[in-house]
């Protein structure tokens, strides 16, 4: 049996170092000097006898043994966050400290609403929000960072637990007085690919907009040019093209002050399923299952 143990500090500046490649921006993320995290990760490897960390003036690089390493860290530190939440999950529902990654098309228009009851109705919550884009949200999930994520399906989330919280359809948005503005809803025939404006990589909404069209060459040819909502909205105010919008962006006023109008797609699958998800077998599926439940009741 070993006689040393890594402390679970020495780990969690470990794998801070791994994700960020930086001893600066580790040693923010872990809200310490970066004295402090290179000396943790210098005893780790000194009681361990092996180096996981090769260091240079402009690089970091792990070794093959460092990667392993860190993968079982983080499988560690998940285990001990579990812990944690299981003892806290004993006490009152839907209380302590809870990590939420929410998407971009989600929280500007979903959390508004939300918060300030939760703030008023769940006083002993404390709520902690980080925006990102799908993948990214997935990984934090993965890796510990979040305990739960707020984003829209169809997504490859992997192996977790889903909660539906809404269907939220999609809409096209039109410049004022546009010659091919249908009265009432839009075919997806009639989508000029060569004027579509849509998020950049890494938004699942644009793959949403996409399949809602229906219509696999607007992939190839459709601008994406977009790194929000808001600023496709300010695009097609300015007759620079047409976009889609959800309609929960729709209800939270993005188009006021604005001259665009917005016409649902005529298609039955032109929508997307807003879903809390969370790991499998997380003692605080009861809190998740709460939490879901406050954001259905919007």
């Amino acid at each position: 049996m070993s006689t040393y143990l890594p402390t679970i500090k020495q780990l969690q500046y470990l794998v801070a170092l791994y994700e960020h490649k930086h001893f600066g921006r580790a040693a923010d993320a872990s809200f310490v000097s970066q004295s402090t995290l290179s000396a943790g990760i210098r005893e780790l490897e000194s009681l361990l006898g092996v180096t996981l960390v090769e260091r240079s003036r402009r690089v970091v690089r792990f070794t093959s043994l460092g990667e392993q390493v860190v993968e079982k860290a983080n499988r560690l530190l998940r285990e001990a966050e579990e812990l944690s939440d299981m003892v806290q999950a004993a006490g009152q529902p839907l209380s302590g400290q809870l990590r939420m990654s929410v998407i971009p098309t989600i929280a500007p228009f979903m959390l508004p609403r939300l918060l300030p009851r939760l703030k008023r109705e769940r006083p002993d919550l404390k709520l902690f929000l980080r925006e990102e884009t799908s993948q990214d949200a997935i990984e934090s999930l993965q890796h510990g960072r979040a305990d739960c994520v707020l984003l829209a399906l169809p997504f490859d989330t992997g192996e977790v637990e889903v909660e539906h919280i809404a269907d939220d359809r999609l809409f096209v948005a039109f410049p004022k007085d546009d010659p091919r503005d249908p009265p009432d809803v839009v075919p997806p025939e009639m989508i000029d690919e060569g004027r579509l404006l849509l998020l950049e990589d890494g938004h699942c909404l644009r793959d949403h907009a996409l399949a809602a069209c229906n219509r696999s060459e607007l992939r190839a040819s459709a601008a994406m040019i977009g790194t929000s909502l808001h600023t496709l909205v300010q695009l097609v105010d300015n007759d620079l093209g047409l976009t889609m919008l959800p309609e929960m962006a729709l209800n939270a006023g993005i188009l006021e002050g604005t001259e665009v109008v917005a016409r649902p797609v005529d298609n039955a699958d032109a929508k997307r399923e807003i879903v809390l998800i969370w790991r499998k077998n997380s003692p605080r599926e009861a809190d998740f299952k709460l939490l879901a439940e406050e954001l259905r009741a919007g």
